[in-house]
């Protein structure tokens, strides 16, 4: 027989389910939980949107990758422009406006064709503006919480980590 969950529990397997979902250790994880703490607005609604603004997560959005750990790769590997510029910093911050790309010599990896083919069968987001000709995108807003479809409950890692 199974024992219920203490609060305690429900909030760290939630925290743990988040952390999974974009592959973070749990230090850099904790450092998104303070910076979203020092930000203005809700603390769990601003984590996710750090979150989601992250290059590797929106080369995934954007369906140049199959996945965030893949996306999070090519992007180390430097096969993408964020403003006409490399960008190999998968943890860098992409603003709304900024315009991402694949690099000229990078387009025709077989994964990044694949991905883009699939990614229209899925949709795109209300929030990316995507050219699969040109393989290119662009950050219309930085996503607010009903645009980003995750089944997490943020305010368990708030409460989580203000203990």
């Amino acid at each position: 027989m199974y024992r219920k969950l203490s609060d305690y529990g429900i909030q760290l397997r939630e925290k743990q389910k988040v952390r999974k979902i974009y592959g973070l250790l749990e230090r850099v994880f904790r450092r998104y939980f303070y910076e979203a703490e020092r930000k203005k607005g809700i603390t769990g609604e601003v984590l996710l949107q750090l979150l989601e603004s992250r290059l590797d997560n929106i080369a995934y959005r954007m369906g140049f990758a199959p996945n965030r750990r893949r996306a999070r790769q090519l992007v180390a590997h430097g096969h993408f422009l964020v403003n006409g510029k490399i960008v190999n910093l998968p943890s860098y911050e992409v603003k709304a406006g900024n315009f991402v790309e694949v690099k000229e010599s990078s387009r025709d990896i077989p994964e990044i064709v694949d991905s883009l083919s699939k990614a229209e069968h899925r949709g795109i987001l209300p929030w990316v503006e995507v050219d699969s000709a040109n393989m290119r995108g662009k950050v219309l807003h930085i996503p607010s919480r009903e645009e980003i479809q995750l089944t997490v409950q943020e305010q368990l890692i708030v409460e989580l980590y203000s203990k």
